[in-house]
Order: C-alpha cells, then sequence, then structure tokens
C-alpha cells in the first residue's frame, strides 16, 4: 500500500532521532528570569491553561490569531490588551522576539508554526498531538534537530501523578512481567461539552485535525504506552473506526479502538467522542497483578486476588513534571534535558504520529499494518 510503503522507507529516520537530547544553550545570563511567551493561536480551548496561570514565571508577550470571535472572547474574559495581538508570525517575531512559543492552533498548522521559528532559535512547545501526518512529524523532528531548537509536545496526562506512579509500579516489577496495557480517553463529544466554536470548527475537519476521536484522543495512549515501553515499537497496529454521530459529526470518526501487537504484549486504545462521561483512565496487567489509574490521582492496586484492590494515591510530582509551562521555561533557561522517548519528546511522539498513521490506514483498508 502506497502509505504503508511511504512510512517503511522513513523508519530510519526514527533511529536518526533517537539520540537526540536537547540542550539548548542561549546567553542564559543575559535574559530576564521571566519566560516572555508567545502564545500561536486562540483556536484550541486548552489555550485557557496559560491564561489560567498563576505563576508569574512566565508572561505573555505576544499572540497571533486573526480569528475576530476567538479574539473578542478572549479579550473579554481575560482583559487582555490589544497591543498583544498580532496578525503573523512575521508581525510578532519583528515587534516582541519571545523567548518561546507555544502552539494553540490547528494541528495541521504546527509544522507552519515549527518552519518560522526553528530557524530563528526559538523553542516551541505544540498542543497534542505532533502531527496530523507521519511525514509532517518527521519535519518537524529534522527542522528541530538541523536548528538545535528545542520542540516539545504537551499532553494533559503529562500532568498526572497517577502516570509517573505507574511507571515506578512497573520499573519496581510489582506486578510482574507486563501483559497488556488498556486506555480508555475522551468524552461525551466536542460539541456536548461545550467546545467553542472555533475549536470545533477545525476539530471535526479531517484535514486540520487529521480525523476525529482518532487523533484527538487515540494519541494518549500512544503517547503513554510508548514512554511506558521505553520507545519499543509495535510489529501490528489494527484499527477500527464508527460513526456513532454522523449527523452531528459527518466528516470524521467519532469512536475509535486501536489495537497495537508488540512481540510479547498488547495494548488496546479506545479513543471516544461518545463516553457517558471525560474519561482518561487506564489499567495496566502484568503475571502478578495490575494497576488501574482511575484519573490523575486516584489508583487501584491489586496484586493479592484474596486480597483484592487497595485504593492508592499517587504521591505529588515535581513542578516540572506537573507544569508543562514550568517545564519549558527549565528547557530554556536551565538547560533541562528532554529524555528520549519521554512523554514531551520528538522520540516518543514520532512513534506516536506513526502509529496514529498507520491506524487511520488500518481502519481505511480494513487491515492490519505492519510497522
Amino acid at each position: 500500500m502506497q502509505i504503508a510503503s511511504s512510512l517503511k522507507s522513513k523508519v530510519a529516520l526514527i533511529l536518526l532521532f533517537s539520540n537526540i537530547h536537547f540542550i539548548y544553550s542561549s546567553q542564559l545570563k543575559e535574559k530576564d528570569p521571566v519566560l516572555r511567551l508567545a502564545v500561536i493561536g486562540l483556536v484550541h480551548d486548552h489555550v485557557n491553561w496559560i491564561f489560567n496561570r498563576q505563576e508569574k514565571d512566565v508572561k505573555i508577550v505576544g499572540i497571533v490569531e486573526t480569528n475576530k470571535n476567538a479574539i473578542s472572547r478572549y479579550q473579554k474574559k481575560y482583559s487582555l490588551s490589544s497591543d498583544l495581538f498580532f496578525e503573523s508570525y512575521e508581525s510578532l517575531y519583528k515587534t516582541v522576539k519571545p523567548d518561546a512559543v507555544s502552539a494553540f492552533n490547528p494541528t495541521k498548522e504546527h509544522l507552519d508554526v515549527v518552519r518560522y521559528f526553528a530557524p530563528k532559535r526559538i523553542p516551541i512547545m505544540v498542543e497534542k498531538p505532533m502531527a496530523t501526518s507521519y511525514k509532517e512529524a518527521i519535519e518537524m523532528a529534522e527542522l528541530s534537530k538541523k536548528f538545535n531548537v528545542p520542540l516539545l509536545i504537551n499532553f494533559e496526562t503529562s500532568w498526572y501523578e497517577s502516570t509517573y506512579e505507574a511507571k515506578r509500579l512497573l520499573e519496581a516489577s510489582n506486578f510482574g512481567s507486563l501483559t497488556k496495557m488498556v486506555f480508555n480517553t475522551g468524552h461525551p463529544g466536542p460539541e456536548e461539552i461545550g467546545c467553542t466554536p472555533e475549536f470545533l470548527e477545525w476539530l471535526t475537519d479531517p484535514i486540520l485535525n487529521g480525523g476525529g476521536a482518532l487523533t484527538d484522543f487515540g494519541c494518549y495512549g500512544a503517547n503513554i504506552a510508548t514512554w511506558l515501553l521505553n520507545g519499543e515499537t509495535p510489529l501490528r497496529i489494527s484499527c477500527v473506526t464508527k460513526q456513532s454521530k454522523p449527523d452531528r459529526y459527518p466528516k470524521v470518526d467519532d469512536d475509535t479502538t486501536i489495537i497495537l501487537d508488540y512481540a510479547e504484549k498488547k495494548v488496546v486504545i479506545q479513543a471516544s467522542w461518545n463516553w457517558s462521561h471525560n474519561r482518561k483512565d487506564m489499567q495496566i496487567y502484568g503475571t502478578k497483578g495490575y494497576v488501574n489509574c482511575k484519573n490523575a490521582n486516584d489508583m487501584m492496586l491489586m496484586t493479592n486476588e484474596r486480597i483484592g484492590e487497595k485504593k492508592h494515591i499517587a504521591p505529588p510530582i515535581s513542578k516540572t513534571k506537573k507544569d508543562p509551562f514550568r517545564l519549558l521555561y527549565e528547557v530554556v533557561y536551565n538547560n533541562y534535558v528532554i529524555d528520549k522517548y519521554s512523554l514531551y519528546s520528538i522520540e516518543n511522539n514520532l512513534i506516536v504520529s506513526k502509529i496514529l498513521s498507520l491506524a487511520k490506514e488500518s481502519a481505511r483498508t480494513q487491515k492490519t499494518q505492519s510497522w
């Protein structure tokens, strides 16, 4: 198949980036201790995260947006000065020269952000997923490497205490050898939960988002699984998509199941805009028990069937892990190293992008795809 052969031809590039550990070297002593951040786009509802952040170590110095409705909404909501707004990357850069940029625009436009800011050595963070295709992700990684500029991919689950506690328990062999992971991610639907019209417009567009629930929520499980497995890639990918609400979401899938078949384990990703409630939970099964991460903090552990499940609260994590903007600050100012295959890393998210691309091809052809 054309996409499969194209993807196979790019496998070597995974190896090319497998040893990337970015240490961003800037003139740190000449920098202000406050990170001067530019926001790229207001049409992703996750942008509220940066506006609601209370810490003073990051300051928004500019916003690139042309959607008048979005501009008006956020100006009123957060009392933003008109001087903050720019219509292009170029006008923003020439006027404020930010220390870093954080992208909250359509996923399809992430590549444009990297194409513009990477040559100017401006560190970049984009919202998940990295790109709408594996081809786009490769170009983003190549630009990051060429100009030695950090590129981070932000997932909400990267801030979860339970995500890190699950890895610690797994590495401690509390549950024996890993056999299966199940990820359940999604919500009742973007329209149902009240996403803004600007967000809804591109989120349900197969070009701008790369798909529906498959790309929107399938990426979470692929990201965490790749991290927990230290970069191991699946041998085969199978995917089934469904349109449960075609009248509401006629262009994209709203319910997806992805199965990743590894040499000695299996990963099941259930991504949906048709859940009865919001959820981002995962179950990790081993030969001696399992861990159920119910949310960011609450967990259930099973190591003895006679005793049964035990409640477990994930311990606190560092500020750098809990706050993506603090992480970006540390990368820019304190030479923080993004570890290979970590949740924010290029290496991890290249694998995620390939998983999603092969999943889409599997759903289209109704055939299992080989890595």
